[in-house]
C-alpha cells in the first residue's frame, strides 16, 4: 500500500483541539461541515487547500488532548492520505487507525512544508521525492494495515465479523 502527497508541516504538541477547534463542536453531527474547519486556528487555509493524498506531518505528541474521534475522521474527510509524526498521543494513534487513516512514527525533522512524499506502509519506507531523502519508519503491523485497507475498524468488522474469544 503506497501513498503519495504533499507535506503539510506542523509542529510539536498539535492537539485534537487544533485539529477540531472546540467552538465548532456543535457541528459534530455534520462531519462534512465540521471538516471545513480542520486546523482552523493553526492552518486556516488547510481545509480549502488540502488535496486528496496529502500528508499531515507533525512533531512530538501529535493528537494530544481529548479523545475526540472527530479529529481523525475530519482529517480523512479532507482527503488526508496519512499522518507522520515523531510521536503520537496514545488515544489519537488508535483513533486514527480505527478511522482507516495510516499513521507512521518517524523523525519528521528533515521533511519540509510542501515536499512531495511517498510512503510504503508495508515496509515503512518514506521517500521525500523533493529532496531525495529516504527514511524508514517502523512498518504498521498487518492487522493495522488490514483495518486501514478495509476503510477503518467499523468496515473491517462488517467485512470479517467481530472478535471471537474462546475462554
Amino acid at each position: 500500500m503506497k501513498i503519495r502527497g504533499k507535506a503539510w508541516k506542523l509542529g510539536d504538541g498539535i492537539t485534537t483541539d487544533h485539529i477540531t477547534p472546540g467552538r465548532f463542536f456543535h457541528l459534530r453531527s455534520n462531519l462534512p461541515e465540521l471538516a471545513k474547519h480542520c486546523f482552523a486556528d493553526v492552518r486556516p487555509e488547510f481545509a480549502a487547500s488540502v488535496k486528496p493524498g496529502d500528508i499531515v506531518v507533525g512533531g512530538q505528541n501529535f493528537g494530544l488532548g481529548s479523545s475526540r474521534e472527530h479529529a481523525t475522521i475530519i482529517l480523512k474527510l479532507n482527503g488526508v492520505g496519512a499522518v507522520l509524526a515523531k510521536s503520537y498521543a496514545r488515544i489519537f494513534f488508535r483513533n486514527v487507525i480505527n478511522a482507516g487513516l495510516p499513521a507512521l512514527i518517524i523523525d519528521t525533522g528533515q521533511i519540509r512544508e510542501g515536499d512531495e512524499l511517498e510512503l510504503n506502509l508495508a515496509t515503512g519506507q518514506v521517500n521525500d521525492l523533493t529532496t531525495g531523502v529516504e527514511m524508514i519508519a517502523p512498518p504498521l503491523p498487518p492487522v493495522m494495515r488490514n483495518i486501514i485497507g478495509d476503510g477503518g475498524l467499523v468496515e473491517h468488522i462488517k467485512k470479517h465479523g467481530g472478535l471471537k474469544i474462546d475462554w
